[in-house]
């Protein structure tokens, strides 16, 4: 989902008029939308000179909000999809694929789940690395903690690739660092900008032949833990739009979709995944398991 100001070239009724009086009740985005009462907004628009275009533009943004649903699929059209269009993306090392069922399938979410330090990152920068070296497809990387090192990307790609020193190589090798994208990403709505700018440009990287095969967001807690601050439901249904967005952008464009979070204190003082949304593989990071 986008930026309001993003979609008045494809829908006119959402012109300045409607954004300002949108971004008078705090309402940026479409997201924003999700998280406001539209019976209020609604009855504020009608207090206005210009009421009847805003009604309408408010119909058009939920119906911009309804299209992004899923159709519903049966049975076996989902396991005709999943044979023949989800590919598994080896993460690079042999014990991580086997305790993902084979590594990343395009067309789903994984999430790492594990504390602090135990090597969550690693496994994002040796996911990368791999995709971009064996599966000869672009990678999009968002780092929300500043922790993406792309000498340790650097490291990963000429072990993997075994690159020689000469001309050749490094062609080679300056093609593939230039195969993954990092996008610094420090709260939750830049992120749904990231995303959706993305989204535009599927079509054209399909065109030119540089299909992105692998989108990681590494943490997703870090954007997620200060949005659940307040005491409302803007933060659970923000979150809430997160999971649905990563998980509709990998099943609709065959990407393979990994995030990282942290974990928390649960009951009798057993580690959980932190707040989040239930996604599709949920192994745990484990140090020891890794390396």
């Amino acid at each position: 989902m986008a930026p309001l100001k993003a979609l008045e070239a494809e829908y006119p009724i959402l012109d300045p008029n409607f954004q300002a009086f949108c971004a008078s009740h705090g309402i940026f985005s479409v997201e924003d939308f999700l998280i406001h009462d539209l019976y209020e907004l609604a009855a504020f628009a009608e207090q206005q000179p210009t009421s009847e275009k805003l009604k309408q533009g408010i119909t058009q943004v939920l119906s911009i909000i309804d299209t992004q649903h899923q159709p519903w699929l049966n049975g076996l059209e989902l396991l005709d999809d999943a044979l023949h269009n989800k590919h598994v993306l080896s993460t690079g090392r042999e014990g991580i694929d086997l305790l993902l069922g084979g590594g990343l399938r395009e067309g789903q979410l994984t999430e790492i789940v594990g504390p602090s330090s135990c090597g969550k990152t690693q496994v994002c920068l040796l996911a990368a690395s791999n995709v971009a070296t064996k599966q000869m497809g672009n990678v999009v990387y968002l780092d929300t903690g500043n922790s993406f090192s792309p000498q340790r990307i650097a490291q990963f790609v000429g072990h993997i690739a075994g690159c020689a020193f000469d001309e050749a190589g490094k062609r080679i090798f300056q093609r593939i660092m230039n195969s993954i994208v990092c996008h610094s990403v420090f709260d939750i709505f830049t992120m749904f900008n990231v995303l959706h700018r993305l989204v535009i440009n599927f079509p054209s990287q399909l065109q030119k032949g540089g299909q992105v095969r692998l989108l990681i967001v590494d943490s997703i807690s870090s954007l997620i833990t200060p949005i659940l601050g307040n005491s409302g439901s803007q933060g659970r249904a923000l979150m809430i739009s997160a999971g649905y967005m990563l998980k509709k952008l990998a099943h609709e464009h065959n990407v393979a979709v990994l995030v990282t979070n942290h974990t928390v204190g649960g009951e009798r003082g057993i580690p959980k995944p932190g707040p989040w949304t239930d996604l599709e593989e949920h192994p745990t990071c484990e140090a020891s398991t890794f390396w």
